[in-house]
């Protein structure tokens, strides 16, 4: 095994033993391998065991009823050994450049570095899989544009995504975190970057792709999240002046769940009751 680059990845999961298994894969396959992986176990049924890997991996419990993202994310952070941290979120399957790409990116660059996702279809990557033939199905998200290699400045904090993202540890500390006030699903990872560009740190993305997003069913809608959604944006939308998850809230008002107004929001029916 080639020496591990001195990062640490961090996943939370909740119930995707299959997504964590390829993300690992991908991890194997690494041409530097990372220098830990930290997994933060969600209250998965069954739970997650120890994975069997060619480098460090710890798991680590967190019991909670609704999805804690910030929270597991946060606790992901102080298990880390290591100053440079990659989150990547449990459906993504990292190339076999990413680890040293982004070991050296924030070796270079003080900075919040979004990697490049390309998302697979249903039938992509459900047994073995080839890299190049992923990069050739995957398709690259329609708003967020990266470069074809090296890093870029992004002026919109907005477009900051957790998907994958790299931070030097000091910077991420300096932060506090993703912000726990943020509950289950939600806006915490919007906060999170207009709060990194509130304190200076600039958002950059880095050209290649990094990851590949493992296709899963997700209602459009999320109405399973609603209330953390409803309540999590009305936080947002206090602290920053706007409402975030503009699209879900639209979504929302139009089925008469809710009715937005330019400084409040009223909730008119659950989606159980509509």
């Amino acid at each position: 095994m080639a020496d591990g680059r001195m990062i640490s990845v961090l996943t939370i999961v909740r119930n995707r033993a299959g997504h964590l298994a390829q993300l690992v894969e991908g991890l194997r396959r690494s041409i530097e391998p990372p220098g830990e992986l930290i997994v933060v176990d969600m209250a998965s049924e069954p739970p997650i065991e120890q994975l069997d890997t060619d480098f460090p991996c710890h798991v680590k419990r967190l019991a909670a009823e609704h999805l804690p993202l910030a929270e597991a994310r946060n606790l992901a952070a102080r298990h880390a050994s290591f100053e440079n941290l990659l989150f990547l979120d449990v459906d993504c399957i990292p190339t076999a450049s990413l680890i040293g790409t982004m070991d050296e990116a924030l070796k270079q660059a003080d900075a919040l570095i979004c990697a490049e996702i390309l998302y697979l279809g249903p039938e992509d990557a459900r047994g073995s899989w080839d890299e190049k033939d992923l990069a050739a199905r995957g398709k690259p998200h329609a708003v967020r544009n990266f470069p074809e290699k090296g890093l870029r400045a992004e002026e919109n904090p907005g477009l900051f995504w957790s998907l994958a993202f790299g931070i030097r540890r000091k910077r991420f500390d300096a932060l506090g975190g993703f912000d726990q006030a943020y509950l289950g699903y939600g806006g915490e990872d919007t906060d999170f970057g207009f709060r990194a560009t509130a304190a200076g740190l600039p958002l950059l993305f880095m050209g290649g792709p990094g990851a590949f997003h493992q296709y899963h069913p997700s209602p459009d809608p999320p109405l399973q999240h609603f209330g953390d959604i409803v309540r999590n944006a009305q936080l947002f939308r206090a602290r920053w002046g706007f409402w975030p998850m503009a699209g879900w809230l639209q979504q929302f008002e139009e089925m008469g769940l809710i009715a937005i107004e330019r400084m409040s929001l009223t909730v008119l029916h659950k989606p159980a009751e509509h």
